[in-house]
Formats: C-alpha cells, sequence, structure tokens
C-alpha cells in the first residue's frame, strides 16, 4: 500500500508516522525543500508542491499511490488539489482505494454550546470555514465519481508534542482569557494518525469528527497545564476587554459540544480522551518540549 500526504505537516506527519508502522510505503508534499529534506529524514518520500503545479515526479507518485490525505487548506479558489486534478480521481489516481480530507469542526459555526453531531446542520461564519464546507463536499462528489470512498475527518482544536499549553507557559505567551460558558474541544495530534489508519485499513468513508471526549472551558487547560509544572497560572482575563487578533476573537463566536460517537462507535478508541490525561502524558514524558 503506498500513501501520499498532501501537505505533510504537523497532522500529516503524525498520519504518516501510524501509516510508516503498518508497513505502508508513504510520500508527502511540502513547499520547501528544507522540509523536503526533514520528510525524507523521517521515512516519507518528499515532493515539492507549490500547491499550483503538479510536477512529472509528483504526477507518477499520484498514479500508484493507493491511499491519499488531502491536508492542504482550501483557499477564495477552492481546494487546490481538485482545482488541479479537476477532481477526476479516476484519472489521476488509478489505484486509489481510499482518501480522507482533513477538515475542521469549525464548518459547524455556532450552536451556543449544544451538542452537534456529523449529522448537524453546517452553519459556518467564517470564510475559511465556509471554504471548508465546500471542499468537503467537493472531496465528497469525486469520490463518488471515482467509486472510492472519502473520509471527512472533522478535526478539533489540534495539539501534541511540541505545541500545547507547556510551550506557551514556558514562553510566556499563556493566557487565561475566560467567555462564561464558552468551551471547545481538542485533539491530541496522535490520536488524528490513529483515526485516519483506522478508517484507512477498513475503507470506511463520510463524516467523522475527530475530536476528544470533554469539551472544556479554555482557561481551565491552562490551569492544567500550569498544575502539572509546578508554575503559578497567568490571570484570568475577561474576553470582552482582552486584546486579540480578528482570528483569534472569532473562535470564541463559536460554541459548541463536539460528539465523537460516530467513529467510536465502529470501534475507535482515542488514546488521549481528555485534556488532563493528555496534559499529564506529555508532562511525565518530556515531549511537550519543541
Amino acid at each position: 500500500m503506498r500513501m501520499m500526504i498532501f501537505g505533510a505537516g504537523y497532522s500529516g506527519q503524525a498520519i504518516a508516522d501510524e501509516a510508516l508502522a503498518a508497513g505502508m510505503h508513504v510520500s508527502g508534499t511540502s513547499r520547501s525543500m528544507e522540509k523536503c529534506a526533514a520528510l525524507s529524514a523521517v521515512g516519507i518520500e518528499p515532493f515539492l508542491f507549490d500547491g499550483a503545479t503538479l510536477s512529472a515526479p509528483l504526477r507518477d507518485a499520484m498514479a500508484q499511490t493507493t491511499h491519499l490525505v488531502q491536508s492542504i487548506a482550501p483557499g477564495a479558489a477552492g481546494d487546490p488539489l481538485l482545482q488541479l486534478t479537476e477532481g477526476d480521481l479516476a484519472h489521476h489516481f488509478p489505484r486509489l482505494q481510499w482518501t480522507t480530507y482533513l477538515s475542521t469542526v469549525g464548518v459547524y459555526g455556532d450552536h451556543g454550546g449544544a451538542w452537534v453531531t456529523e449529522e448537524t446542520e453546517c452553519r459556518p461564519v467564517s470564510q475559511r470555514s465556509v471554504e471548508r464546507v465546500a471542499a468537503e463536499q467537493g472531496w465528497l462528489e469525486a469520490g463518488a465519481r471515482a467509486s472510492v470512498p472519502v473520509a471527512v475527518l472533522r478535526l478539533s482544536g489540534i495539539y501534541g508534542p511540541g505545541r500545547n499549553g507547556f510551550v506557551n507557559l514556558a514562553q510566556g505567551t499563556a493566557r487565561r482569557l475566560v467567555k462564561p460558558g464558552q468551551v471547545f474541544n481538542r485533539i491530541r495530534v496522535e490520536d488524528i494518525g490513529r483515526a485516519t489508519l483506522f478508517l484507512a485499513e477498513r475503507h470506511l468513508g463520510g463524516l467523522f469528527n475527530v475530536t476528544d471526549d470533554e469539551p472544556a472551558p479554555p482557561q481551565d487547560v491552562v490551569t492544567e497545564a500550569a498544575r502539572l509544572m509546578g508554575v503559578e497560572p497567568p490571570p484570568e482575563q475577561a474576553f470582552e476587554t482582552a486584546e486579540l487578533s480578528p482570528m483569534a476573537r472569532s473562535f470564541y463566536g463559536e460554541n459548541k459540544r463536539v460528539s465523537n460517537a460516530k467513529i467510536c462507535n465502529l470501534g475507535f478508541s482515542f488514546r488521549f480522551p481528555d485534556y488532563r490525561i493528555s496534559l499529564a502524558d506529555l508532562w511525565t514524558s518530556g515531549r511537550w518540549k519543541p
């Protein structure tokens, strides 16, 4: 089996780790030679991809791909890979058996703190989430035309080794913003890799929320990280008066509790089902550091 990861960044490399451990040949794309060298160093066959053109070597690799992961965010023009292939997966990926598109729980928009499932109506608020909804539909339609299952993974806030609350505390950038009633879901990056392989090995398609069990106020996560580090947490700040970038503020405009019951009911279990288990693992293992 040969897996191709378009956009082998933080999540993509976690997926590659699982695929390599399962004996797959894994290739991945990056925009820079430096990052391509880093991919090669961990056993991933690298390809340069600028999002605008498909090189001859990359096309050759696509023709051999059996499992495709699309991790590159869309833009105003749409999904870059769908644009370049005109959505014709059968032509560009003739050996393809399964595909996944990495999306976001942002497609649900704001539900006032209520629980949402894969059946819940999408109410995207931001332009980036509107683009994600369109990309999801584009991939599902492309898969249907090629008779290839497409799993759309709706991911919550991604964190893990090198990207977590401990790093923010150590760097002095952690904040405890308080907005009454606000909760977020999170997902440990290794669980993204594990969920992807779980679905790939079973050739399962459809919509899947890949998220932890426990939506929680963001300030609680900072407090727990500080407790484990043995440091004082930063003071609480009222969200309304905090200085935030427009993008950061927009995240707080969406409040929902995201259910992972669908993938769990298929037999998948999260290694890091809540932030306390995950933070304890990062701290005791020392893998929190960049």
